[in-house]
């Protein structure tokens, strides 16, 4: 029977056979070396509180038109000392920062008009090195994500209202109780001052009173 197969000899296929298993043992050094360097984030001392797959876009004011920022990673960051929390979004490959600011007091996410996987927010942002005013919007793969993250983004920012309401009340508290040991402190010097120059104005006054009576005895006296 024909066959459409190419025919190899048994010579050609020890020859290919020996060279694949050949080794010359040579040993090629490279031409740089590179040494391994600690990379850092910057997150080191955060936690994430949250951390969702996204893509951002940025309101563009001049063109009047909404761009995409990126798609990546959004994480709300609390700090492990200070306790504030930012957010920080990431493109997936390049890592570069999208979104990097502080969730405050007064800010809040709301959902986006026609659609329910995306919200926008206002925030002075620092992503490219300079704080912005920016207005985000960012889409999620499902709308329980959007909630996900509407509900978590608005506690924080509650929460940093109260946070800043008892600092307010802790500080007047502060306040009233300085001026008080202040005006405790002070009721004692005007009266001691005051009693000082009653006591200076009546010794006045008596020393003319008390000549008059010594010059009134010699002049009752009699004459020897």
């Amino acid at each position: 029977m024909a066959t459409n197969e190419p025919e190899h000899e048994p010579r050609d296929v020890e020859e290919a056979g020996a060279n694949e298993d050949e080794d010359t043992g040579a040993q090629v050094a490279p031409i740089v070396r590179l040494e391994e360097v600690a990379v850092t984030t910057g997150e080191e001392d955060e936690d994430a509180v949250l951390d969702l797959k996204s893509k951002l876009y940025r309101f563009d004011k001049e063109a009047n038109q909404w761009k995409e920022r990126g798609a990546g990673t959004v994480k709300l960051l609390k700090h492990k000392s200070t306790g504030k929390i930012r957010l920080v979004m990431r493109q997936s490959k390049t890592l570069k920062i999208c979104a990097n600011h502080f969730v405050t007091q007064g800010m809040s996410v709301q959902e986006h008009v026609g659609n329910e996987k995306s919200c926008v927010w206002h925030a002075r942002d620092f992503a490219d090195g300079e704080l912005k005013d920016e207005l985000f919007c960012i889409r999620f793969a499902s709308i329980e994500n959007c909630k996900a993250f509407m509900q978590k983004f608005n506690e924080v920012a509650e929460s940093e209202v109260e946070k800043e309401e008892s600092k307010d009340a802790s500080d007047t508290a502060g306040l009233l109780e300085k001026l008080t040991v202040e005006e405790t402190k002070t009721e004692w010097k005007p009266v001691e001052k005051e009693k000082t120059e009653v006591e200076a104005d009546e010794k006045k006054k008596d020393e003319p009173e008390k000549a008059g009576e010594e010059k009134k005895t010699e002049e009752a006296s009699p004459s020897t």
